[in-house]
């Protein structure tokens, strides 16, 4: 197996420009892809965002049909279930384009193509996949996701709603009781987990929307934001499903959900990025065209620098989920190669990247909450107002943080998933950690490196920053075992840490191939963000390592890892951050907006 392929592995190893995906690196096809998807959601969505704001279900279910009759249902459907059987990068720049104008067709989009459809594709039978993928492809169906209880939200495993299998054997009778259930509202079948007699693990089922066979449902939810998404409590009454709907095997469901939201989380990182460049781009024409104290408010320095760093969090986010959009990709492929089926070769493609896929969640999910309020403050007064798209991209923004997992569940799961892997012997993380606390004990290197490479003290401080978490991340190893899990506030503090390293990798990386392409001089504004993310990572591990040192540390130990992490946050030639974010905002504010 090519050691590249693995998951987590850019923690210990250093990555080479070359070797990953960019946004720069997509197809002609790709492109026009792409294009399209813009033109559907410029002339279809965007119009009318009025009309989702005001709860109008029927149009977001009739632009679901109308993208289903494009083909944009279907990309992640192999062609022998009526899909365009497209790769994983095509799948999440569909996801990313299609999603930016309306959280509330985002989220119908989806939960459709996602945990509506993908169980049945990934864990269905033949004869499963013959009777229910076309229609959900083609959008003559649409799907919908039965997971979450009153009881059972975070704690998926948990629910009560119950399967009793029938007398004669034939089916199934599910009764329980099931709640934000998104496109419940104008849905043809659910995928259902429930728990039969005293299972450990809960089961999937594959059910068809029929009221005339115990099924009824609540009024659709009022919502903060998303709000002509359908979403319903959805009741089963002894609702009979044939047992050949038994989704995968019995007791297997709690691992159909956990893999399902694997896809979910870096589909949703990625359904969060065009709705920054949207708001990015209303906020820097806003800036260009509002005159206070006879100058434009793009002239300020106080709003220039907000929409330098909304312009940076989008171009980092989407240098790290193309990355590693095209790692999963290729593990696919990998996979594929060896002769595991297709359904095995991408549950494996996307569980080998989980880490980064929680990694993206959280980052992204927050980025675009930032965004968003970063435009109501650019905008003011009237960025509070129903006026303008701004209130309306915050209050969608909210809900990102909550699904797929919330942001605590994630980050304790990305140190958590780490720590697995490397038990497992996957990702060798005791190597590095102890080549870290040998060098701790060591003497430091006075020597003054040569930085007159781009890049050359950044790709040196990422480095360090690696070290940084393997020296936090291996005390804490030892210090607390298994019992680690117990102390979600040092895995939340760990989490920051391993999210602003992927991060800042991703976008140094990214630029750095940009810039061998076309020219330093051409990408001086990539090259100005980069840096920019870099030194604000550098910040948050430098607090985030302090505080989880100080916690559970104590003495000489403690003073040696304070100074260690003092000496791997330390640059040798601290960047101008006033300069970089001025570099950026002057192409924003020329170009009238988001242009990179």
């Amino acid at each position: 197996m090519d050691i590249k392929t693995r998951g987590g592995q850019f923690l210990v190893k250093e990555t080479k420009c070359e070797d990953i995906f960019t946004p720069e690196d997509l197809s002609e096809e790709q492109i026009m892809m792409r294009d399209s998807v813009r033109e559907f959601v410029d002339k279809e969505i965007w119009p009318n965002k009025n009309r989702f704001e005001n709860k109008d279900y029927a149009l977001t279910e009739s632009l679901m049909k109308k993208a289903g009759e494009m083909g944009f249902l279907g990309i992640a459907v192999p062609e022998a279930y009526g899909g365009l059987g497209m790769g994983f990068v095509d799948t999440v720049l569909v996801c990313d384009y299609i999603s930016g104008a309306t959280g509330s067709f985002s989220t119908a989009f989806g939960a459709h193509t996602g945990i509506g459809t993908m169980p049945i594709t990934l864990y269905g039978t033949e004869e499963q996949k013959i009777k229910y993928v076309p229609k959900l492809a083609s959008g003559e169906w649409f799907g919908a996701y039965c997971l979450t209880e009153p009881g059972a939200g975070s704690d998926a495993n948990s629910g009560k709603t119950k399967a009793v299998l029938s007398e004669d054997g034939t089916h199934y009778s599910i009764t329980g009781q099931k709640m934000w259930i998104s496109n419940a509202g104008f849905c043809s079948l659910f995928i259902v987990f429930a728990r039969i007699e005293n299972d450990k693990n809960i089961t999937g089922f594959i059910v068809e929307n029929n009221a005339e066979n115990g099924i009824s449902m609540g009024e659709e939810e009022h919502k903060l934001g998303i709000r002509a998404s359908s979403t319903r409590q959805v009741f089963f009454n002894e609702t009979k499903v044939p047992i050949e709907n038994m989704l995968s095997e019995r007791g297997n469901g709690f691992k159909i959900a956990m893999n399902a939201l694997n896809v979910g989380r870096i589909k949703l990182a990625a359904a969060c990025l065009d709705a920054q460049r949207r708001v990015t781009t209303g906020a820097t024409k806003y800036a260009n065209e509002r005159i206070q104290f006879n100058t434009q408010i793009a002239q300020f320095g106080a709003i220039r620098a907000k929409l330098a760093e909304m312009a940076m969090n989008c171009y980092a986010g989407e240098s790290a989920c193309y990355r590693a959009a095209k790692d999963i990709e290729d593990r696919i492929a990998t996979r594929e190669l060896e002769g595991a089926s297709h359904q095995e070769a991408e549950l494996k493609g996307v569980e080998e990247y989980a880490i980064e896929c929680s990694i993206l969640k959280v980052a992204v999910s927050e980025d675009v909450q930032n965004c968003a309020d970063e435009g109501i403050q650019i905008f003011g007064g009237m960025g509070f107002s129903e006026d303008t798209p701004m209130e309306s991209a915050w209050r969608d923004a909210r809900i990102a943080r909550i699904y797929e997992g919330t942001n605590e569940i994630n980050r304790m799961l990305s140190v958590g998933m780490l720590i697995k892997k490397a038990m497992k012997g996957h990702v060798d993380l005791l190597g590095p950690a102890m080549k870290v606390a040998e060098e701790l004990v060591g003497i430091p290197d006075f020597n003054t490196p040569d930085y007159s490479e781009l890049f050359a003290e950044e790709k040196e401080m990422i480095g360090k920053l690696k070290k940084a978490f393997l020296m936090v991340a291996g005390s804490a190893v030892q210090e607390f075992g298994p019992d680690l899990d117990a102390h979600q506030q040092l895995l939340m503090a760990a989490a920051d840490m391993l999210i602003e390293i992927y991060m800042a990798e991703s976008t140094l990386l990214r630029t750095e191939k940009l810039a061998k392409k076309q020219g330093e001089n051409d990408v001086k504004e990539q090259i100005a963000m980069a840096q920019l993310y870099l030194y604000q990572a550098v910040d948050i591990i430098s607090q985030k390592g302090k505080e989880s040192i100080v916690s559970f540390v104590e003495g000489d130990e403690q003073r040696m890892m304070l100074m260690g992490l003092r000496r791997y946050t330390k640059y040798a030639n601290m960047p101008n951050v006033v300069g970089l974010r001025e570099i950026i905002t002057n192409k924003l504010v020329a170009e009238n907006n988001y242009c990179f």
